[in-house]
């Protein structure tokens, strides 16, 4: 990475100590990461050998996030990224992923609003929205399967509970019948 006049300088030393040039005073990785996202530019240099180690120190600040719980990179994506490494496509990853990044940031307003007009004013309360007509929609499909339940015989029209009534007399007349039937054949097997 070559050195631009609007870049501040980082050196890291032996003791991993980070050395802000632009303020004279030492920094931490959580430093670094609050100046990424004021997109302050930066270039971070070993200060023995005067080797740019700025991706290493991107690189740790990502695992520094990644540990801390705060897992912006799907498994799945970490997987497909270390097999490109030595892979014939190794060339053009950084590129697709520098220009996927870039569209994503530009669009991120965009999808913001998008979001916000689609799912209201937050996407939480788009979550509760939808748990809660999950929630109304379990429920009646349980009411469905507990056709014998107080909520439901409330719930159902009289004329269908007027075919169930039938329904039972018809099954009642049905075992019946099959009582006798059964009666019937045990005192002919006594005969």
């Amino acid at each position: 990475m070559t050195k631009k006049s609007d870049q501040t300088i980082i050196k890291k030393y032996a003791n991993r100590r980070l050395y802000n040039t632009g303020t004279s005073t030492y920094v931490t990785l959580e430093d670094l990461s609050e100046m990424v996202k004021a997109e302050e530019d930066f270039v971070v240099f070993d200060a023995k050998s005067g080797d740019d180690i700025t991706r290493s120190v991107l690189t740790q600040i990502i695992f520094e996030h990644e540990n801390k719980g705060q897992n912006l990179l799907p498994i799945a994506f970490l997987r497909q990224l270390i097999r490109f490494y030595g892979d014939s496509m190794q060339t053009l990853v950084p590129s697709y992923l520098e220009f996927s990044m870039q569209n994503l940031t530009n669009d991120q307003d965009n999808l913001r609003k998008q979001l916000a007009d689609s799912f209201g004013g937050s996407p939480f309360e788009a979550m509760e929205e939808q748990v809660r007509r999950n929630s109304e929609m379990f429920e009646n499909a349980m009411k469905m399967f507990m056709p014998f339940g107080p909520a439901a015989a409330a719930a159902q029209p009289k004329a269908q509970e007027e075919k169930k009534s039938s329904e039972l007399d018809v099954l009642k007349d049905q075992i019946a019948d099959m009582q006798k039937k059964i009666s019937e054949l045990a005192d002919k097997k006594d005969d």
